[in-house]
C-alpha cells in the first residue's frame, strides 16, 4: 500500500479566539488522485487545506505530508498587477532564490499562455488569470496541489474550459490534488473521491468514490451516472 499524500492523525486545531476546528480528526488522502471536499461554509474546509499546506500547525496530533513539493491555488488568482504573467509565475522560484526562466516558459506553455508571457494581469481575462495561477503552482513541479475554490469566480463557459485544462495537466504531470468547492457538479466531474464534511469541529459525514471513466470529457456532464453521484452528495449535504 502506498504512503498517503496527506495524513491527519488525531489532529486537533483551534483558532486563538477559542474556536475549535479539528478535534481527534483522522483522514488519509491517496496519492495520485483528485479529492474534492464539499461542505457548509465555515465548517473548517479551508483550515484543513492550510494545515495540509503547512501554513498552520496542529495543536495536537499529526498532519503528515511526505513530499515537501506542495503548491497552493487560491480562490482569487492573486497576481501582482505590476508584474507580467511570466514574472508572476516566477515568484515561487524568486522566493526560493532559484529563478529558472526555462521552467517558467514551460509552465506557461503547459497552460496555453506561452504567447502571453509579457502581458500584465489587467490585459488578461479571468480564465487567463486563473491559468497563470495554475502555471505559478506548476512551476515548482509539485507532488501535491492544494486548491481552495479555484474556479468559483469564473463564468460557466470559462470554468468548463479551465476544468479541461486542469484535468489535462493532472493527467500529464501526475500530481495529487485536493480541491475545495461549493459546486457539487464540479466536485463529481473532476474528482476520484468526494468528501462531504460537517463542523466545526470537522468530521467526514460521507466519502464517495467516483467510479467514472477517465479522461473526463465534457459530454460526461450529461451522463445519468454522474447525475446519480451528484444526487448522493446532495443527500449527504441535505442531512447536515
Amino acid at each position: 500500500m502506498s504512503t498517503p499524500a496527506v495524513r491527519f492523525d488525531a489532529a486537533r486545531f483551534g483558532w486563538p479566539e477559542g474556536r475549535l476546528i479539528l478535534s481527534g480528526f483522522n483522514l488519509e488522502i491517496a496519492q495520485g488522485q483528485i479529492t474534492a471536499i464539499v461542505g457548509p461554509s465555515g465548517c473548517g474546509k479551508s483550515t484543513l487545506l492550510r494545515l495540509a499546506a503547512g501554513l498552520e500547525r496542529p495543536d495536537a496530533g499529526q498532519v503528515t505530508v511526505p513530499s515537501p513539493r506542495r503548491a497552493f491555488v487560491f480562490q482569487s488568482p492573486t497576481l501582482l498587477p505590476w508584474r507580467t504573467a511570466a514574472e508572476n509565475v516566477a515568484l515561487p522560484q524568486i522566493l526560493q532564490g532559484a529563478p529558472d526562466p526555462v521552467a517558467v516558459a514551460r509552465a506557461l506553455e503547459r497552460v496555453g499562455l506561452g504567447a502571453d508571457a509579457d502581458a500584465l494581469p489587467r490585459q488578461l481575462s479571468g480564465g487567463m488569470k486563473m491559468r497563470v495561477s495554475l502555471a505559478r503552482a506548476l512551476v515548482t513541479a509539485p507532488d501535491l496541489m492544494l486548491m481552495d475554490e479555484p474556479f468559483s469566480a469564473l463564468d460557466a463557459l470559462t470554468r468548463g474550459r479551465v476544468h479541461q485544462e486542469f484535468l489535462r495537466l493532472r493527467r500529464e504531470l501526475g500530481f495529487t490534488a485536493v480541491l475545495i468547492t461549493h459546486d457539487i457538479d464540479e466536485a463529481v466531474f473532476l474528482a476520484d473521491r468526494v468528501l462531504t464534511l460537517a463542523g466545526p469541529p470537522l468530521q467526514v459525514v460521507a466519502d464517495l468514490a467516483v467510479a467514472l471513466p477517465r479522461p473526463r470529457e465534457p459530454g460526461l456532464r450529461h451522463d445519468p451516472a454522474l447525475g446519480a453521484r451528484v444526487a448522493e452528495v446532495q443527500r449527504a449535504l441535505g442531512e447536515l
